[in-house]
């Protein structure tokens, strides 16, 4: 019996070896790592690209699975109820989403203490979810190099309607607004200014790259440390009688914390003259 097909052809054909996936960069999938004695859980960042078929951005439900695969192939063998914190890079993520990985966590007795992210949407809900935050400065993730400003941007406010509770820490590079009680235990660290609508009984942090300027303000001040840019000072060991809105900031002599309304005036006055 003959065969139709060449003998070279068929050699051509057994040569040929079947087409190989292209190797997937670690940094664009869900991963674990541990850092200066920290558990880090990495997303992928959103990648804008005018290229469809490159497009590696992951839709939540492809994250949402690669991080299960993660938790379920036991690549993290840690200490039960260790802490967590999720490096969200630019990911846009609501609160929903931000309990949904705290549940997937605990149920391998790991738990989510702190998200860092360069979105303020993210960071509102990591706030509001009850999770230590700490906001970077917004930025774009691009597949080709984009030169950095001789100038940095200034960054937008953190506005949080909240209480921030024991334990949480709250950072931000720009001024921070919260309508709430900031308590015991807790801390809030800015780039600008802190304006606290509520009671500041924590610690609180302005000024935090070392702008003397800045200062911090709160309809009751109670704190048990405040620091503006490298000046620290304590707060009163006894509660004040009669609470009025005060303004702490710096003169020649460190950290004052004087009435808001005489603050107001003396800058009218400087305005004026």
């Amino acid at each position: 019996m003959s065969l139709d097909t060449p003998t070279s052809d068929l050699l051509n054909t057994e040569s040929e070896s079947p087409t190989s996936s292209p190797e997937v960069d670690p940094n664009l999938q869900v991963r674990f790592k541990r850092e200066e004695g920290q558990l880090l859980l990495f997303l992928p960042p959103e990648i804008k690209q005018e290229d469809s078929e490159a497009n590696l951005n992951h839709t939540w439900t492809e994250l949402w699975q690669q991080l299960k695969h993660r938790l379920n192939g036991g690549e993290h063998t840690e200490q039960p109820h260790t802490d967590v914190y999720l490096m969200a890079e630019n990911r846009l993520l609501d609160v929903r989403q931000l309990q949904d990985i705290a549940e997937a966590l605990n149920e391998v007795q790991l738990q989510l203490k702190r998200v860092k992210t360069s979105r303020r949407q993210t960071a509102v809900a990591a706030a509001m979810a009850g999770y230590s935050v700490d906001q970077d400065a917004e930025r774009e993730t691009l597949t080709q190099p984009v030169l950095e400003p001789s100038i940095s941007p200034l960054v937008e406010p953190l506005y949080l309607k909240m209480t921030v509770r024991s334990g949480v820490d709250i950072r931000h590079p720009g001024t921070i607004v919260i309508v709430g009680d900031v308590n015991p235990g807790s801390s809030v660290v800015a780039d600008g200014d802190i304006i606290i609508w509520g009671r500041l009984r924590g610690n609180a942090h302005a000024g935090a790259k070392g702008n003397p300027k800045s200062i911090i303000m709160a309809l009751q001040m109670e704190p048990k440390l405040i620091r503006i840019a490298d000046q620290v000072a304590r707060g009163p060991e006894t509660s004040p009688e009669q609470f009025y809105p005060e303004v702490a900031y710096i003169n020649a002599n460190g950290i004052r914390i004087s009435p808001a309304k005489e603050v107001a005036k003396a800058r009218v006055l400087t305005l004026d003259n």
